[in-house]
């Protein structure tokens, strides 16, 4: 590996994909979730510019995310049909490819914390409810009262949805998962992904965000992914994987993989996107919706944050 390629890396970033349309998002508004964006993606650069590992990179930017109410993951997560939030979250470092998840939280600040610590510390891959923060407390894994995660804008979307009957998929189809993917100074990638689920989300649903494979995966010998969209379809495709196998066994570049694999969710009659991350240090991005809040930063000088499917 020569000395340039030594200190490359590359960070890219989501804050879900829907029907964001700049119609309905004034520019105010825009700017506030681009700020939002920034600030995650500044957190996972800090770490990578010091020669920081693409595992503390992704933590710290989903962190950031996590604790932005813009955002349906950690404080501002959706209610379920009960009105409670219950929040899922994963971690995969693909030096190993050991993976943590934990799902159906209602007490964890970071449920990204608690997803890499069951990766870390723990003797299996995925915990959920009263045991998942068991462990955490056995870890000191910060808690919270619930209240923290409720906004009053995700409990009018709860009216609204029952009110409406809606449905168990979100009002105006927003995904709001959060995730991060990152390749490191020493060419290592990671994945995390953390999210609230769906509005109204009922019997203790489970989305792909923390299923391993489908919302997220991360393999050095591919690349890294986190995705965000209808959940039941990705789940069905193994999203994650799938673009993963595709770079590795068919030869295809991040941007083909992602593209296909997202074109064929479509085909299921899903929505979503995904970002990836690769070891040579290429990103991409792939949505088949309106929009997806997302950004991206390498050590090249590349630096840009966008909503809109038109933005390039």
């Amino acid at each position: 590996m020569t000395q340039a390629s030594k200190k490359r890396w590359s960070i890219a970033i989501h804050g879900g994909a829907g029907s964001m349309r700049p119609e309905i998002m004034d520019e105010a508004l825009q700017a506030e979730y681009k700020a939002a964006l920034d600030t995650a993606l500044d957190a996972g650069i800090a770490v990578l510019e010091k020669g920081g590992s693409a595992m503390d990179a992704v933590t710290a930017a989903v962190i950031a995310l996590e604790d932005d109410p813009h955002f349906n993951a950690g404080r501002g997560a959706v209610f379920t049909y009960n009105g409670v939030n219950e929040l899922d979250a994963a971690v995969m470092d693909g030096r190993t490819r050991a993976a943590g998840a934990a799902s159906g939280l209602r007490h964890v600040k970071n449920p990204v914390t608690l997803a890499r610590t069951v990766m870390e510390k723990g003797p299996h891959v995925f915990l959920s409810g009263a045991g998942a923060e068991e462990f955490g407390r056995d870890h000191g894994i910060e808690t919270c009262d619930p209240d923290w995660f409720a906004t009053p804008e995700r409990w009018r979307q709860l009216q609204e949805l029952k009110q409406k009957k809606l449905g168990w998929f979100d009002v105006d189809l927003k995904y709001g998962t959060v995730g991060a993917v990152a390749c490191d100074a020493q060419g290592h990638v990671a994945a995390a992904t953390s999210t609230g689920g769906l509005t109204g989300k009922r019997w203790g649903r489970i989305g792909d965000s923390p299923v391993i494979g489908a919302g997220t995966y991360a393999d050095d010998r591919s690349c890294a992914v986190s995705a965000t969209g209808a959940g039941e379809f990705f789940i069905r495709e193994g999203v994650a994987h799938e673009i993963g196998a595709r770079m590795r066994l068919a030869g295809e570049s991040a941007q083909q993989a992602a593209d296909t694999v997202i074109g064929e969710v479509g085909a299921l009659g899903g929505d979503g996107g995904v970002i990836v991350a690769a070891p040579d240090g290429s990103t991409a991005f792939a949505f088949n919706t309106p929009g997806m809040y997302r950004g991206r930063a390498d050590n090249a000088g590349l630096r840009e944050v966008a909503i809109f499917a038109d933005a390039g």
